[in-house]
């Protein structure tokens, strides 16, 4: 069941609010049935967890505003469960709860593959990167990439000169933003952004208006990973951000491809040490055709977290909370079994002794709180006082 217009609101307003990230969203929506209830419930978690002032949330007519500068440029806003949402990037374990969209949604829809590499490529790997994006989308593949410098905007400029092809199925490009939808970056791209917002597609999860930052870059990446069968990348330092693309699509059970080069320079050593570790090696497009034959066969069915959807339809109003007499006899367990070393939540349980739902809702308290940070693999640590 898709949002209404009010419930879109809503969720933005839940996503932006202060000390809620993507995890902690779809359990608030988990817990309370509907971002409006959450909301509401906000300033109580936050005190319960020891947060003295209610956490920030952005008033209804802030998110209003955002809303119409999208349309000013022709972007919307997507929410996971509606139906032009990328049914792939659905398929994580917590998706984006919104996305902005410019451009064609059905380009964001196709089977895709993400292309990446280095700022400072080579001339090599720049026509690598065009060539081979040209072939995928001439096969019917979106090429995914995020528009920087050297083989992102080699990659998006060789699947848009590829066309159309000969029965109409080339499949485009998707640019995936790290700061807001009508933010591109870097400036000489400018062309070429708007170029991919005409013929393909544009995705952003963070506000409009929003410049990025060094920190929004791997939620970038994160998108052009689960937007993707499959992730190329072209060249890489050992310390990249094109590797932390490659490890999430690793985590996210898709394909990683590497295309080898030089072991003299530094800019192949990270893609090299991909393909040692076991990611496909690839010299052309035939190799990620051959790879990704059995996925292309079947259509990925959207997966949205199924729970979230059944508590949003279920809800009568009022929250499923845990019992609150547990919750405050087990807070002060809880605590004693953080430190600012990450454990993993199912081993505060077996400490703690106490029911996942006590635990859960104590965390989310502390993490509404300012005083929790969360990790992979469903660790948590206390924030240093």
């Amino acid at each position: 069941m898709s949002p209404s217009p009010n419930d879109l609101i809503d969720r933005l307003r839940l996503i932006r609010a202060e000390g809620v990230g993507t995890h902690t969203f779809y359990k608030l929506l988990r817990r309370y049935g509907s971002a409006a209830r959450a909301i509401a419930a906000l300033p109580g978690l936050g005190r319960q967890g020891g947060r003295v002032a209610p956490p920030r949330v952005p008033a209804r007519g802030e998110i209003e505003r955002e809303l119409k500068a999208a349309a000013r440029i022709g972007a919307r806003a997507l929410a996971w469960d509606q139906q032009d949402y990328p049914p792939l990037l659905a398929q994580l374990d917590d998706p984006p709860p919104v996305v902005f969209l410019r451009g064609d949604p059905a380009r964001a829809g196709r089977q895709a593959v993400g292309v990446v590499g280095a700022r400072n490529a080579s001339a090599g790997g720049m026509r690598f990167a065009a060539t081979i994006a040209a072939e995928l989308a001439a096969a019917g593949f979106a090429v995914v990439s995020g528009l920087a410098r050297g083989i992102d905007g080699a990659a998006h400029q060789g699947a848009l000169d590829a066309g159309p092809g000969t029965d109409n199925r080339g499949g485009g490009t998707v640019a995936v933003l790290a700061g807001g939808i009508d933010q591109p970056y870097p400036p000489e791209h400018q062309k070429l952004y708007e170029r991919i917002a005409a013929e393909g597609a544009v995705i952003a999860e963070q506000p409009v208006g929003w410049v990025a930052q060094a920190r929004d870059f791997p939620r970038r990446n994160r998108l052009i990973a689960g937007l993707s069968l499959g992730v190329v990348v072209v060249e890489a330092a050992i310390r990249s951000g094109s590797l932390i693309t490659a490890r999430l699509a690793g985590e996210q059970g898709r394909e990683v491809f590497a295309v080898p080069g030089s072991p003299l320079d530094p800019r192949c050593r990270g893609s090299n040490d991909l393909i040692r570790q076991g990611a496909t090696l690839t010299e052309s497009a035939a190799d990620v055709l051959a790879a990704l034959s059995g996925p292309l066969a079947a259509r990925p069915v959207p997966r949205a977290p199924a729970d979230v959807t059944q508590a949003i339809e279920n809800t009568n109003g009022s929250a499923s909370e845990p019992d609150e007499a547990e919750v405050a006899a087990g807070r002060r367990r809880v605590l004693e079994a953080l430190s600012p070393t990450p454990v993993e939540v199912d081993e505060i349980i077996r400490r703690c002794q106490l029911s996942a739902p006590v635990v859960q809702a104590v965390l989310l308290e502390l993490e509404l709180a300012g005083r929790l940070s969360r990790y992979p693999g469903s660790r948590v640590a206390l924030e240093p006082s």
